[in-house]
């Protein structure tokens, strides 16, 4: 079976892609526009107890900001009665400056799904979707402006890559989420987020170090982070190699989430440019040996586009491919498509979708069919543009 012909994106360079095929797609905004602002999930301790002392301040009061931060998602100084009037405003510009702004929300299934865009301090968009389900409260977060994978399926792709988001606007993203559902501003009432998934703009390898950052914060326990478990954050890759090998040493129960989309290194070479890099038994090997590492099964994302890789012949060899390594290891989340604005690209029929988890199943494959929540506003999996309405 032959694929469609394929629109390959305007192509630069970016450091880290001077070897190899593949090249980061990179956006025309793509340019170095100065840090944002340090934020106190920026700082180590130390740069924290010296910035307190710069505002003449001891270093418990630190722990003070922490907690306020950490355990009530509270930035505004002004209402920490514990802490000196006189230096209320200098702590909050020292430690809290702005990072991201609210600049339109969208509600879909019944108010229990939440796409917020924000806007950064260099004027760029970012995207994050919170949901809610009976059991559990999750948020989709972005750790880069734009993304230079270039899938051609997924609207973020097709933006390009405009620069790395900080440690700061990651997990600034998390405290208003948690705030959200603490406070009752999603339907249902008063909750607490309890998942995290690196799985809105960007592609979090590419942000190895700021993403390593938000997730040791946004798992350790208050003071120093939200208490969110390890457990239930889910970080995502295109295929990332060396990433994943490097978060396979941290040792951190994270769950990783591999998008793999193809069973063969023919068929993703088209629809994941990366493939041209870290080909399909580099990506399955070392997902493997995360599973080893961590004995926590690795989720296969796996979207299904009508005629192109949801065919009985591609569920065939994607359960012979994950069967090789002769252990449970693997959790496959077939994903219809989610339609993008001008796309090609459609999602299977129904009858598809059924024959292509029935084969898994039979084949002694975990596998489930993904929800698709926020499609009406452009909030679910692979739709996210971070466009102004």
């Amino acid at each position: 079976m032959t694929t469609p012909e394929i629109d390959t994106p305007e192509t630069g360079i970016t450091p880290g892609g001077t070897s190899g095929a593949f090249r980061d797609v990179l956006s025309k905004d793509h340019a170095r526009r100065g840090k944002p602002p340090l934020h106190f999930v920026d700082m180590t301790p130390a740069q924290r107890i010296e910035k307190a002392a710069e505002l003449g301040l001891p270093k418990f009061r630190v722990k003070q900001l922490a907690n306020h931060y950490f355990g009530h998602f509270d930035v505004n100084a002004a209402e920490f009665t514990d802490f000196p009037a006189a230096k209320r405003d200098e702590a909050a510009a020292a430690f809290f400056p702005q990072l991201i702004t609210e600049v339109t929300r969208q509600v879909a299934d019944e108010g229990t799904t939440i796409k917020t865009l924000w806007k950064l301090f260099d004027g760029s968009l970012i995207e994050s979707v919170l949901m809610r389900y009976p059991t559990r409260a999750t948020l989709c977060i972005s750790s880069q402006v734009g993304c230079g994978m270039g899938c051609p399926f997924c609207a973020t792709g097709k933006l390009g890559l405009t620069r790395n988001m900080s440690t700061g606007e990651i997990v600034e993203q998390v405290r208003v989420a948690a705030k959200m559902m603490r406070d009752g501003e999603v339907a249902g009432g008063e909750g607490r987020l309890s998942n995290i998934v690196f799985m809105g703009m960007g592609e979090p390898m590419g942000n190895y170090n700021s993403v390593l950052s938000a997730v040791r914060q946004i798992s350790a326990m208050p003071p120093e982070g939200f208490g969110i478990s390890a457990r239930n954050i889910t970080v995502s890759t295109v295929g990332v190699v060396p990433g994943i090998k490097k978060l396979t040493a941290e040792g951190i129960p994270v769950r990783l989430a591999v998008s793999l989309h193809a069973p063969s290194d023919e068929l993703r070479d088209e629809l994941v440019p990366m493939n041209k890099r870290f080909n399909t038994t580099q990506v399955l090997d070392a997902a493997h040996d995360y599973w080893l590492a961590s004995k926590r099964r690795v989720s296969i994302e796996y979207a299904l586009m009508r005629g192109i890789n949801d065919q009985a012949e591609h569920a065939q060899l994607l359960a012979k491919r994950l069967n090789h390594y002769g252990d449970n290891w693997a959790h496959v989340n077939p994903i219809p498509l989610n339609p993008i604005e001008g796309s090609k690209w459609t999602a299977s029929k129904p009858e598809d979708e059924k024959q292509f988890l029935e084969i898994l199943h039979r084949a002694g494959i975990t596998a489930t069919l993904r929800d698709t929540r926020g499609q009406d506003i452009d909030g679910a999996c692979g739709q996210l543009a971070a466009k102004e309405r």
